[in-house]
């Protein structure tokens, strides 16, 4: 399969989540389209659009109902909404194949949070993609005299940081001609990086690799440190001082570090606490900015 036919397959396979009525309307898309449309989204009182490089699309003008939404759900939970509760009370679904579906909505609330929905009015089916090949770029620069330096991606969401995470840590663990591989534990709280169903990742992390999925991040690296011997633990997203009190223990049991983060750049990312106290311990060596130029990404390597 060519990498233009296993774009358009990946998209092809996002639009059988959605209800048979909406279908008919993604088939305006052409192929280049369909190539690289990000997400589908679904609102109720508009018609269904797709997210491109270029912008938001709308796909016809017949209106997405509650009744569009709910039956997507079904859909996406096998018909079974009781077995995905806990995941749509944190405001998502997990489906096969290594798609997400990030839903909005009225919700109740109970104690400790948020109980579920009421009604279900807004949808967003993400496109995750492979793209085997796109840490070549990177790679020499984190991985000088085969010693992986602990680096941190920084990029604007959207922007491709889980996609270059994913295949840093397939490239990682499976090893090159110049690079040993190494075994590498995989904190994937949100189940997005290695899509696992039934016990199996969707996506190829590589062969040392090791998943812990669905926990939250801080206590996911302290358990991976504990049970696994890593090498090398990576997580997607440090948003909490707890993740950030997690990697630096870590560190200092000698393993080293791949994360991501959402910023525009070095600069914008020391103006916050949170990083900035990272940087200043030295927990990362490298920094991958990711830019967006004309719809083209570019990746910037900077020593941290």
């Amino acid at each position: 399969m060519t990498e233009s036919d296993y774009r358009v397959a990946r998209f092809d396979g996002a639009v059988t989540l959605l209800p048979f009525n909406l279908r008919e309307r993604v088939r305006e898309l052409l192929r280049a389209d369909r190539e690289e449309a990000e997400e589908l989204r679904l609102r109720v009182g508009r018609p269904l659009s797709a997210v491109l490089p270029a912008g938001e699309r709308e796909l016809g003008r017949e209106k997405v109902t509650l009744r569009d939404i709910s039956h997507l759900v079904e859909i996406c939970t096998g018909a079974s909404v009781h077995s995905s509760s806990e995941e749509i009370r944190e405001g998502y679904i997990s489906c096969r194949g290594g798609y997400r579906v990030g839903l909005g909505g009225s919700v109740y609330l109970c104690e400790g949070g948020v109980g579920g929905f009421h009604c279900y009015s807004y949808a967003a089916i993400r496109i995750s993609r492979e793209r085997r090949g796109v840490a070549e770029t990177v790679l020499g620069r984190l991985t000088p005299g085969d010693k992986f330096c602990s680096t941190l991606i920084i990029a604007p969401p959207g922007a491709g940081k889980t996609t270059l995470l994913r295949d840093l840590v397939r490239t990682l663990s499976q090893g090159t001609r110049t690079l040993r591989p190494r075994r590498v534990s995989l904190a994937d709280e949100r189940g997005e990086v290695a899509a696992m169903w039934a016990g199996q990742p969707q996506f190829d992390v590589g062969p040392r690799t090791d998943v812990l999925e669905g926990c939250p991040k801080a206590q996911a690296v302290m358990m991976l440190l504990r049970s696994m011997n890593p090498e090398v633990i990576a997580l997607d997203e440090i948003t909490a001082p707890e993740d950030a009190e997690a990697i630096r223990r870590a560190q200092n049991c000698g393993v080293r570090l791949l994360a991501t983060a959402h910023g525009e750049g070095l600069e914008d990312l020391t103006r916050r606490p949170l990083y900035r106290g990272l940087f200043e311990s030295h927990v990362f060596q490298r920094c991958v900015i990711i830019k967006n130029a004309q719809g083209r990404r570019e990746y910037e390597v900077a020593s941290c």
